[in-house]
């Protein structure tokens, strides 16, 4: 019996060119800390390298630890100062980068009417933003965050996509069994690692990633809609 399910934000819930938001995201993050001397190309260097840690994280610390000790060994000069700026970013400058996505009018209804039959709603977003950023993504889709029980970041989550402890871990968390969740998203490889775990998966292909050009026919899969009705049809 399904009492829980785990959604992915971009490209799921919320539309999402990842290569164009790429693009505004590091823009804005540059012009908020230039002045502390760093070029467009070391500061690319120093997220990326931070990025793949969260990655390749061995559950020891947090993502969030995990991304600042690599940052620090890229560029280790004024860090509290890094941080500050970063915190300031994304409190008051990526709030306003919703016109680099794309909306969903049906995301709104799906959870809604999850939350009207009593299910427990999690966001499995990939752990590699802190938590204010997820929530602003989610206000971008039209949502509201507090309609969610858990929301996946960096503060929170020791493992990330693909790797199959991340799911392990919330379901620890929440004292979950993988066969009472569903898992929807995106992405062929990052959210259908969670089937390793028994978490039955359902693949949205309105921005389908597919780095690994995997068959998706062996995977439930379908537009947005069609996930929609099949998934509201089955509970």
């Amino acid at each position: 019996m399904i009492k829980t399910i785990l959604f992915d934000l971009d490209g799921t819930l919320l539309p999402m060119d990842e290569e164009y938001f790429k693009k505004i995201y590091f823009g804005a993050v540059y012009q908020k800390i230039a002045h502390l001397g760093y070029t467009l190309d070391e500061l690319l260097k120093c997220i990326w390298y931070g990025t793949k840690a969260m990655i390749k994280n061995d559950g020891k610390q947090t993502n969030e630890e995990i991304f600042w000790k690599a940052f620090v060994e890229i560029h280790p000069d004024r860090v509290e100062e890094n941080k500050a700026n970063f915190v300031e970013f994304y409190d008051q400058i990526f709030p306003t980068l919703g016109d680099s996505c794309g909306y969903q009018p049906l995301s709104k209804e799906f959870i809604k009417e999850l939350k009207d039959r009593g299910y427990e709603l999690i966001i499995a977003s990939n752990p590699i933003f802190p938590l204010v950023a997820t929530k602003a993504r989610l206000r971008w889709a039209g949502l509201n965050p507090d309609d969610f029980k858990y929301i996946t970041a960096y503060e929170n989550s020791s493992f990330s996509k693909p790797n199959p402890k991340y799911y392990e871990e919330i379901l620890k968390k929440h004292n979950l069994k993988p066969e009472e969740c569903l898992m929807i998203g995106n992405d062929a490889k990052e959210d259908i690692a969670a089937m390793q775990l028994g978490i039955d998966t359902y693949l949205i292909t309105d921005c389908l990633l597919n780095p690994d050009n995997v068959d998706i026919k062996q995977y439930k899969n379908g537009t947005f809609k069609e996930i929609m009705d099949f998934v509201l049809a089955r509970l």
